[in-house]
C-alpha cells in the first residue's frame, strides 16, 4: 500500500489528527518576521568579521568598545574605511556615554593596517548597511500589514484602566534590534492584552510568539495540550512499566524557543517568576530549570490570549514568604507522623 492511501484511509475512519496551520495574515505576519529575523542574523555576522578582522590588524577595539555596531564602533570603523589613520583622530569619534577615555580608545586603536584587511572591512560595511536597508524595508511591510488587523482598542482600555489601578509597572526597554516602529502598541491593540508585563517576555519576544501560534486559541483544547504542541511538557517512554528515557519531544518550534530564551532571563529578575525560576535553578540545574518555566509562561500566554486575563505579578518576596509557609506545613506534618511539636525559635 502506497503511503497516500493509507493516508486516506486514517483519514477516512478519523484516524488522522490535523497539522497546526495558522490563518492567512498571521501566515503572512509570520512570514515578514521570519524574513527579518533572518536580516537580523545577517548583520550580526557582518559585525562579528569586521571584529575579527580590527583584531587581525591588532586594534583592541573590544577592550574598551563593547559593541562595535554602536554609534562610536560605527563612526570609528567608517573613518578607517575612509582613510583615517591617526590613533587620536579616530579616538575623537568617541561618545561622550562611553565609560572608556578618550587615551585609552586611542591606545587600542595602534595597529597594523593591512590593506586587504581594510577591503574586509568595506565589503562587511557595505554588507551590513544592505541589512539595515532591508530590515527596514522588512519594518515598512510589517507595520503596514499589523494596521490590517482587527483592533480590541475596548479591551486594551479597560485592561489598562486595571492595570493602573493595580499598579502597573513600566514598559521594558526596546531592543537594540527591535522595529522602528511602536511595536508594543501594535500587538496589544491587535490581542487586547499585554504580554510584555510577564517577566521575562519583551516586545521581540512577544512578536515571534504571536507570530507563531497566531490568535486563536481555540486550536488547543487546554493549555496542557498548547504546551504539549511546543515541546515543554514531560515525554517518557516507558516499556513494560519501566522507563527507558526521561524528557521532552524533540520539537522544532520557534514559540518555544522564544518561551525558553524568556524563562533563561528570569535569572536576575526580581519578581515572583524569577524567585520561582532561581528556586528551580538551584533544584532542578539550568536545562530542566528552564524547560519547566518556559513550561509556566506558556500556560500564562495561553490564558491571557484566550480568556483576556492581565497578567499580574506578586513580587519576590510574595513567592519566598509562600514557600517558606509551605516548607513549615511540610515539617509540621512530618514532626505530627512522628509524634513531635515544631516550636518556633525566639529571636
Amino acid at each position: 500500500m502506497q503511503e497516500s492511501q493509507w493516508l486516506l484511509k486514517l483519514h477516512t475512519y478519523g484516524l488522522l489528527n490535523n497539522s497546526f496551520q495558522p490563518s492567512s495574515e498571521i501566515r503572512t505576519l509570520r512570514t515578514y518576521w521570519r524574513q527579518r529575523t533572518e536580516h537580523v542574523a545577517g548583520a550580526a555576522t557582518c559585525i562579528q568579521r569586521m571584529q575579527k578582522a580590527l583584531t587581525q590588524m591588532n586594534l583592541q577595539l573590544a577592550n574598551v568598545i563593547s559593541d562595535l555596531s554602536g554609534l562610536t564602533g560605527q563612526r570609528i570603523v567608517r573613518a578607517i574605511i575612509a582613510g583615517e589613520r591617526d590613533a587620536q583622530s579616530l579616538a575623537g569619534f568617541r561618545d561622550p556615554r562611553v565609560k572608556a577615555s578618550q587615551e585609552e580608545i586611542a591606545k587600542s586603536l595602534e595597529g597594523n593596517w593591512r590593506p586587504e584587511l581594510i577591503f574586509l572591512l568595506q565589503q562587511e560595511m557595505a554588507m551590513y548597511d544592505t541589512y539595515q536597508q532591508r530590515i527596514a524595508e522588512c519594518d515598512q511591510q510589517l507595520h503596514k500589514h499589523l494596521a490590517s488587523f482587527a483592533d480590541h482598542a475596548h479591551q486594551v482600555r479597560s485592561q489598562s484602566a486595571q492595570g493602573k489601578a493595580e499598579g502597573k509597572k513600566a514598559k521594558k526597554p526596546a531592543a537594540k534590534n527591535a522595529p522602528r516602529f511602536d511595536l508594543s502598541s501594535e500587538l496589544e491593540r491587535i490581542t487586547g492584552v499585554d504580554l510584555t508585563r510577564i517577566d521575562g517576555i519583551d516586545v521581540m519576544g512577544s512578536q515571534t510568539i504571536l507570530s507563531e501560534i497566531g490568535l486563536d486559541m481555540g486550536r488547543w483544547k487546554t493549555e496542557a495540550h498548547f504546551a504539549s504542541w511546543l515541546g515543554l511538557c514531560p515525554d517518557n517512554r516507558t516499556s513494560g512499566d519501566k522507563v527507558l528515557r526521561r524528557g521532552t519531544r524533540h520539537v522544532v518550534n520557534r514559540a518555544a524557543l522564544a518561551l525558553r530564551m524568556a524563562a533563561n532571563s528570569l535569572l536576575r529578575s526580581q519578581s515572583y517568576l524569577g524567585a520561582q525560576y532561581r528556586r528551580l535553578r538551584t533544584k532542578l540545574g539550568a536545562p530542566k530549570a528552564i524547560t519547566a518555566m518556559a513550561h509556566r509562561l506558556a500556560r500564562l500566554v495561553y490564558r491571557m490570549l484566550k480568556y483576556g486575563q492581565q497578567f499580574v505579578d506578586k513580587g519576590m518576596e510574595y513567592y519566598e514568604q509562600r514557600y517558606r509557609n509551605q516548607q513549615v506545613q511540610l515539617l509540621q506534618k512530618k514532626a505530627a507522623k512522628l509524634g513531635l511539636q515544631l516550636v518556633q525559635a525566639q529571636t
